[in-house]
């Protein structure tokens, strides 16, 4: 049987099997003799079923305190002699009793708080009860007793002995006890204060909203919903504007010049307007305000320049003079406006021209090269389209044609500085031999070096300058010695391969800087034009109309338009039939569109019909510059260039389509007409 002996927070059990909390013996007799007393505590059968009997009122807290105080103070308990004031300790518990209703409560030691569980009082100890409390549980620390062995089970008849106080013993207290704990705030009380405030004003809340009409729900509404939409404005139209633009030269050269031009009225262009423009439109209108500035930038002259010829002479020798003087004679910026309308350009044509330029200047290397493959690098744009070929020789020769075509040379111009930056490279670059491949000697070797002779040649004709002379000649004696014996040329010189069989492709740049040497005055022989004129006849269909890459392969436009413009300047008339049949069948077959374009075949195609003239001209000349001005780029870094389109065209990327385009554009003043004579008074 067991039994369950209660005395305030102490109990003790008693079992007949064994006995799992050892208590002394004298505390034992105490317990006893006061369970026999008068103030009997009640025992419960721990295996009956029936109710707990009702505890009698709780005692004085003298009594417990100072009989516990007595039985410690006899006993070796150094745990309980640490019992100090109002301060016991339960184990490793540090209690202390309510200043309020006397429960006993267990003091938090990390925070020296103690809160009641009968009556929600929160104590705070002060510095003097810490200090004692850190001493007691100090000296429990120091004298905690080694745990006793738990007894072996036993057959239940060892019970303790009967423990009696002395007679006449009576507990006391072995030091003064301490005040009381202070009372704090009643954080519980508080808290619950708190949370019945905010759940009054929740419910408030959700009153007003329940019992709030629609008409105001919906005003409310519509109140936030216009604030919220006002945030978003729309601003205001553009007005009048200027674009200013700068560019800054390494090179420290003289003072420049002021030209004052004044503004166009609204409706005359100096140059000229395309069929169907709508002038009271004002998106059109500002669209041809804008092209107008661009384009005459490029007629822009420096009337005190030492270098620029004068005028009276230049239109003379478009009637009178040689043949060689009249060619490029008609890039002077002076007789622009002339030559775009009486050759069919416009206003929207040059002002293509002047911002591929523009972008062709800000994408120059800082050597004064471009690079195909390179070019967003240096000027650490976004633009894309990098070609896949890495020559430099080639990127430079391809972005100088077009400067050239429009009248920039390295002493006249606006863009002085970045021709004169790209002609020093081209010379540092060339080999003793003449050679201008750079140093990429692969694939695109040939294109660099012919692309290469024909900026030196013209350079040297537009200029005069004798320090090109020489190296002009040396690139013109490079491509005489690479010239296979069938007459044609290919990738390498003839020195450098075994695969002797020219392509037309290349044999087209070869032969157009052999005219441009010509034209120039310097030493030609007439037998590699001669062994040229073979090689086309190898690669000719139906009679000389159609030409193909290769002999003996199936002809195609590019080829039959290139090869139609050597035979052209290897002496061809206008009235010859093969030319005729192969500008007609050009016209018919594959005429200038946006949804097949291949610029490669425009830019020869466009030189050859601007030389043939007539109305064919007139067709051809409508649909091209109309297709290139559209697909120009008009925004971000990329605005002036033209974008990867055709065939091949990802080989050469951004640099390679802008300049052959902007070349397809400058096609009426680049060159003069071979069959027809310019008479501009």
């Amino acid at each position: 049987m067991r039994r369950l002996v209660l005395f305030g927070s102490w109990f003790a059990m008693a079992s007949s099997q064994d006995s799992r909390f050892p208590v002394p013996p004298r505390l034992l007799r105490a317990l006893a003799e006061t369970a026999g007393g008068t103030q009997r505590l009640p025992t419960v059968d721990l295996q009956s079923r029936e109710p707990l009997p009702p505890l009698a009122a709780r005692r004085a807290a003298g009594w417990r305190d100072d009989t516990l105080a007595a039985i410690i103070a006899h006993e070796e308990l150094p745990v309980r002699r640490d019992l100090t004031g109002m301060f016991w300790l339960n184990g490793d518990v540090l209690m202390c009793a309510c200043p309020d209703c006397g429960a006993p409560l267990t003091v938090r030691r990390w925070l020296m708080l103690a809160d009641c569980w009968q009556c929600d009082t929160s104590i705070e100890l002060t510095e003097a009860q810490q200090r004692v409390a850190e001493r007691l549980l100090e000296r429990h620390a120091a004298h905690q007793p080694v745990a006793p062995v738990a007894s072996p089970p036993g057959d239940g008849r060892n019970r303790p002995a009967s423990v009696r106080l002395p007679d006449g013993r009576q507990p006391h207290i072995a030091h003064e006890p301490l005040a009381p704990p202070r009372s704090a705030a009643r954080r519980r009380g508080a808290s619950r204060t708190e949370d019945d405030a905010a759940d009054a004003v929740s419910h408030w809340f959700n009153a007003f909203v329940k019992n709030m009409p629609a008409w105001l729900i919906s005003l409310l509404f519509h109140v936030l919903l216009l604030m919220f939409l006002g945030l978003f404005t729309q601003p205001p139209p553009d007005g009048p504007f200027i674009t200013l633009s700068m560019r800054v030269s390494q090179s420290v050269r003289d003072g420049g010049y002021a030209q004052w031009t004044s503004a166009p009225e609204a409706s005359v262009f100096d140059l000229g307007l395309p069929d169907g423009i709508d002038m009271s439109d004002p998106v059109q209108h500002r669209a041809l305000l804008r092209a107008d500035q661009d384009a005459r930038a490029l007629r822009l002259v420096d009337p005190d320049n030492p270098y620029l010829p004068d005028l009276g002479r230049v239109r003379q020798q478009l009637t009178s003079g040689s043949s060689a003087a009249r060619t490029l004679a008609v890039r002077d910026p002076r007789l622009r406006v002339e030559m775009v309308r009486r050759e069919g350009g416009t206003t929207l044509t040059e002002a293509a021209v002047a911002r591929g330029l523009r972008w062709l200047a800000r994408h120059q290397s800082p050597d004064g090269s471009w690079s195909l493959d390179r070019f967003d690098r240096v000027a650490r744009c976004n633009c894309g389209d990098r070609g896949s070929l890495k020559s430099a020789s080639a990127g430079t020769a391809l972005a100088l044609l077009p400067f050239l075509g429009a009248g920039q040379t390295h002493l006249t111009g606006i863009y002085q500085a970045e021709v004169s930056q790209g002609l020093r490279w081209l010379l540092q670059n060339q080999g003793a031999d003449g050679d201008l491949r750079g140093s990429n000697d692969q694939y695109p070797g040939m294109y660099a070096h012919g692309q290469a002779a024909i900026v030196l040649c013209e350079a040297f004709l537009m200029t005069g300058d004798e320090a090109l002379r020489v190296p002009a000649q040396k690139a013109i004696d490079y491509i005489v010695a690479a010239q296979y014996p069938d007459g044609g040329w290919r990738y390498y010189p003839r020195r450098e391969t075994r695969h002797l069989q020219g392509d037309t492709s290349v044999v087209g740049w070869q032969l157009m800087a052999l005219q441009s040497a010509r034209t120039a005055g310097l030493t030609v022989p007439e037998t590699t034009l001669e062994n040229a004129s073979h090689f086309l006849d190898t690669v000719q269909h139906d009679e000389g109309a159609l030409y193909s890459y290769l002999p003996r392969e199936a002809p195609s436009a590019p080829m039959t338009a290139e090869a139609q413009l050597c035979r052209i300047y290897l002496g061809w008339k206008r009235n010859h039939p093969p030319l005729a049949a192969s500008i007609s069948w050009m016209l018919a077959h594959e005429p200038p569109t946006q949804d097949r374009p291949n610029i490669y075949y425009w830019y020869y195609a466009t030189q050859t019909i601007h030389h043939f003239g007539g109305p064919e001209w007139n067709a051809w000349n409508l649909q091209m510059r109309d297709v290139l001005v559209a697909t120009q780029e008009t925004r971000g870094h990329a605005a002036g260039s033209w974008s990867v389109a055709g065939p091949l065209t990802s080989q050469g990327g951004r640099i390679y389509m802008t300049a052959l385009a902007v070349c397809c554009l400058e096609v009426y003043y680049r060159h003069l007409p071979i069959f027809r004579q310019i008479d501009l008074d």
